[in-house]
């Protein structure tokens, strides 16, 4: 029997939160439309999409310098009204000069407008100030609003605290905004509350995002994901799990569309797994063209599925230029089916760079495939010890095969503690060697309740052997489900021994419905089994089926089974083809069948060519068995007389 593993996987599939920026008040009179902006702009990757319509550019260049042009000519109306006095035109006007970024001008109409009692002047007086790195002055105003009851400033605050440790004034103010309505104020409560593992930072969460805060869509849907996870290994089994996932996906769905990388990504891998494949790429096109490593490595394992290689090979290499250890575990595993084993070694040496101790064992499985043992056993020794199980059996096997048993087992223990079923196996074959049948036996069924058919087929035989048929058959079962060829073979014999007489027919003909352990012999016999395709040819002729039976016998006397040669020569003797007969009982005779070589001395006998009959009764006597050797002996005696005579 030989150890599990040495080919195994070559490489794992695998398949953030930015802080809320605070926010600029606008007067209450313009609340409705200009509540808010933003002090720091993201950046935009402009880079996805460079042929865009010279028309298109243009008409946009032209609406931007009427928003220009619009927004010149409401700065120079507020400027007027707030020369003349007018408060709330102060208020306005410095909102409007701190979005564009000029403090200086800024701040004096913010101070007007704040001694004046304008709350939304001093949340902004508060942005100015912590812009210009006044954090306490910025502080003092931004509670002066907030207590007036600006939800922008309560969430300014919030954050402010929180920035210096003070959480239950952080979590105070956070939530004075978050209960007004306020987005980033309930996303930033449940960012406190999350961390702090209280269950109603899902509340807040879910209120950001439904108010269309992206982020918190994302980190929704990724609390729904885990928790289906933990639910699935759990085994609830209730569908609840299946509407969390339902639910994650509408989250992940709505970030997604706001532009969210990440939340492209898990969307795609949702997708994929259902099998939409299509819709699944597109999600990872998207968050790949955003710059998502990980959304362009599943987007390449997507294309190598469809067939194009060449396109999975551009994504890959996309993707490990920067930094995906996965995508260049799967460039090295391409090169090393084309046979670059340079170009290989190296990507896995890159994945390895990245910190994916896939590209250590990789890098040995290379080495072990070009009779480099040393370097194999190295990475091997790598990878494990970093955790690798697959590359802790490879090892272990390596050593195995070097003479070094005892170095070999604490690596299969490792590796089948870890979780290799093919390490738990060897185990079964290291101790079944030595003799301890009971050890091996706990570590076969270990691997055979994981899915391991050698594993269940041992331990189908060593029930049969403690005379436990009913587990045995449970475990034949199994492994002869798996496409274990022996297994079923070994469960059609016990079933055959079970059967009844086959019942006759009413009008006295044998029935010719097949049994159970027949629909098993006959798959035994289309894998190969040459005891099977013996077995299903005497079924065959014992129905009258006198060419199916051949067929089998013949397929099983060229692969070698001496006793299909024998049988096929008997079914060939009958219907008067004794030559060729004769052809096929030499064959077996040869290896070793001693009825065969009986019917060899016949027939040599009957054509009157005594000595060769001699010489295979002879034969017969010595291969036995003792029947066949009491027979033989009679007629090499018989044929010695008449040779003497």
């Amino acid at each position: 029997m030989d150890v599990m593993g040495d080919k195994a996987t070559l490489f794992g599939t695998g398949r953030f939160v930015r802080s809320a920026d605070r926010l600029v008040d606008r007067p209450a009179e313009q609340s409705a439309d200009m509540s808010a902006h933003r002090l720091a702009h993201q950046s935009v990757d402009h880079s996805a999409d460079s042929s865009v319509d010279p028309s298109v550019d243009k008409a946009v260049e032209q609406a931007v310098e009427r928003d220009e042009a619009g927004e010149a000519a409401e700065e120079a109306r507020q400027r007027l009204a707030a020369e003349a006095g007018d408060v709330q035109a102060m208020s306005v006007l410095g909102a409007m000069l701190l979005r564009r970024g000029d403090l200086d001008g800024a701040e004096p109409q913010l101070r007007t407008a704040t001694a004046a009692g304008d709350r939304a002047a001093a949340n902004n007086l508060g942005v100015l100030l912590h812009q210009r790195g006044y954090a306490e002055e910025a502080a003092g105003w931004w509670r002066i609003a907030a207590v007036a009851g600006s939800a922008a400033a309560a969430h300014a605050l919030g954050r402010h605290h929180r920035e210096r440790g003070d959480e239950p004034a952080a979590e105070y103010w956070l939530r004075q905004a978050a209960e007004q309505g306020h987005v980033l104020g309930a996303y930033a409560l449940a960012d406190l509350l999350e961390h702090r593992g209280d269950d109603s930072a899902e509340q807040w969460m879910r209120a950001a995002a439904e108010r269309g805060h992206r982020e918190a869509a994302y980190r929704l849907a990724r609390t729904l994901d885990r928790r289906t996870l933990c639910e699935q290994e759990a085994g609830a089994g209730n569908g609840v799990e299946s509407s969390a996932l339902e639910e994650a996906e509408q989250w992940y769905r709505q970030a997604a569309a706001r532009g969210h990388r990440r939340a492209a990504l898990h969307l795609g891998a949702i997708l994929e797994r259902r099998g939409d494949l299509k819709e699944a790429g597109r999600w990872y096109l998207t968050s790949a063209k955003d710059g998502e490593a990980r959304a362009a490595c599943a987007l390449g394992f997507l294309l190598r599925d469809a067939g194009d290689t060449e396109s999975a090979a551009v994504w890959w290499l996309r993707a490990a230029q920067e930094g995906d250890g996965n995508a260049a575990n799967a460039l090295g595993a391409l090169h090393a089916e084309r046979g670059e084993t340079q170009t290989a070694e190296r990507w896995y040496r890159a994945a390895m760079d990245a910190g994916d101790v896939n590209g250590a064992y990789n890098l040995g499985l290379l080495c072990a495939e070009q009779g480099r043992t040393a370097q194999a056993e190295q990475w091997y020794r790598r990878a494990a010890y970093a955790g690798h199980r697959e590359a802790a059996n490879a090892l272990a096997i390596l050593l195995l095969q070097g003479g070094d048993a005892t170095g070999a087992e604490p690596w299969f223990s490792k590796a089948a503690e870890a979780g290799s079923v093919d390490a738990a196996f060897n185990l079964g074959i290291l101790y079944a060697g030595r003799g301890d049948d009971d050890t091996a036996l706990g570590w076969y069924e270990r691997a055979a309740a994981a899915g391991h058919t050698e594993a269940a087929l041992q331990v189908g035989i060593a029930r049969l052997r403690h005379g436990d048929e009913q587990a045995a058959e449970r475990h034949l079962r199994c492994a002869a489900g798996g496409g274990s060829a022996e297994a079923a073979y070994r469960l059609a014999t016990l079933l055959d021994a079970r059967r009844p007489p086959v019942p006759a027919h009413e009008l006295g003909e044998p029935s010719h419905e097949k049994s159970e352990c027949e629909e098993w012999y006959e798959r035994a016999a289309s894998q190969g089994h040459r005891r099977a395709q013996v077995r299903v040819g005497m079924l065959a002729a014992a129905r009258g089926d006198v060419v199916e039976a051949a067929r089998w016998y013949r397929e099983a006397a060229e692969g070698g089974s001496r006793n299909g040669a024998f049988n096929l020569g008997l079914l060939l003797a009958r219907e008067g083809s004794e030559p060729e007969a004769a052809l096929w009982w030499t064959r077996a005779a040869d290896a070793g069948h001693g009825r065969a070589a009986l019917r060899l001395a016949l027939v040599y006998a009957r054509r009157g060519e005594l000595a060769e009959g001699q010489r295979w009764a002879d034969r017969a006597v010595s291969l036995g068995p003792a029947e066949v050797a009491e027979r033989a002996a009679r007629l090499r005696d018989a044929l010695r007389e008449e040779l003497s005579a």
